[in-house]
């Protein structure tokens, strides 16, 4: 028996046994990592860059990337380390931060994807009020908002979780400091009290999403109003990933928080893991961003310059 006042690090779960599964591990993190890193870091160079992309759509996008990159910088980093070097060690504090760095990026994510379904609403559905609705403080006001909303969701899950009495060891069942793991060693009652938080998360995505599912219909109601076929066709394309990636996102997350102990096991927690905090920031620049006319053609630019001076 320990309590929390003893436990100076954490033990992640390996993802594989055999050396040649976690170099392969290893390599498949890094391709989700360097895909991330380079989609998003386009889209956020070409958006500063270009003067023309300086639009509350595209500073959104830019907010999102910023939450994708701190996203998948969080957790990935360390889980291809311990493949690498064959460990499975991370410290108290930094189980702690990953804590803190995982809502805080998450929760302002989903606020982030809420804004930007609002933008798009009013850009389809009432664009003469576009301006009004949207000009450049009011955008400023919602991207603090997100933000905020994040680091007040981490600051609130993270001081309750490690204020628990830990007596069930050091081991954690997934290959970042997960809340659901942290219960699991808990020796104290008052985990229902984080239950209660993780539960009042839940209410909250699951408002998010009403807003855009509603948001969503409105919008496919004005879409079918066009004449244009193709106008109608550009316009589905784009909205209805935009909805699935929503729709994963927030269905894996709320699942790995509040799925019930019985059927819980290292391969689904796993599974439900990558779904939604891994894969986000890979899928995200190619769903929201790059398949964008303007940002394509902006980034080609950037991209142009830098080799023209290189």
């Amino acid at each position: 028996m320990s309590n929390s006042s003893s436990i100076s690090h954490f033990l992640l779960l390996a993802l594989a046994d055999t050396r040649q599964l976690q170099l392969l591990h290893f390599c498949l993190l890094l391709g989700i990592s360097l895909a991330a890193l380079l989609g998003n870091g386009l889209i956020i160079s070409a958006v500063a860059c270009g003067q023309h992309l300086h639009t509350p759509m595209f500073f959104f996008l830019l907010n999102l990337a910023l939450t994708d990159l701190g996203s998948i910088c969080t957790t990935v980093p360390k889980a291809m380390h311990n493949s690498l070097w064959d460990t499975r060690n991370i410290s108290y504090t930094g189980c702690a931060a990953q804590v803190f760095l995982v809502f805080f990026f998450l929760g302002s994510e989903l606020s982030l994807l809420t804004v930007m379904c609002y933008d798009r609403y009013v850009s389809i559905c009432k664009p003469l009020h576009y301006g009004t609705l949207l000009g450049s403080r009011a955008c400023a006001h919602m991207a603090a908002a997100a933000w905020a909303s994040g680091l007040l969701n981490a600051l609130m899950h993270t001081a309750n979780t490690f204020s628990l009495p830990l007596c069930h060891g050091n081991d954690l069942g997934q290959f970042f400091c997960e809340i659901p793991e942290m219960l699991q060693l808990s020796c104290s009652k008052s985990y229902l009290r984080e239950l209660g938080l993780l539960t009042v998360s839940a209410c909250f995505g699951l408002g998010c999403f009403v807003f855009i599912v509603f948001s969503y219909v409105q919008i496919f109601r004005a879409v079918l109003r066009i004449p244009s076929e193709q106008g109608r066709h550009k316009a589905f394309s784009t909205c209805l990933p935009h909805l699935a990636v929503v729709t994963l996102f927030l269905s894996t997350g709320t699942f790995a928080h509040l799925k019930p102990p019985s059927i819980s096991s290292p391969s689904l927690d796993l599974a439900l893991s990558v779904l939604y905090l891994v894969m986000p920031p890979a899928l995200n620049p190619l769903i929201y961003s790059l398949r964008n006319q303007e940002l394509k053609a902006a980034v080609c630019t950037l991209m142009t310059g830098w080799f023209q001076k290189h």
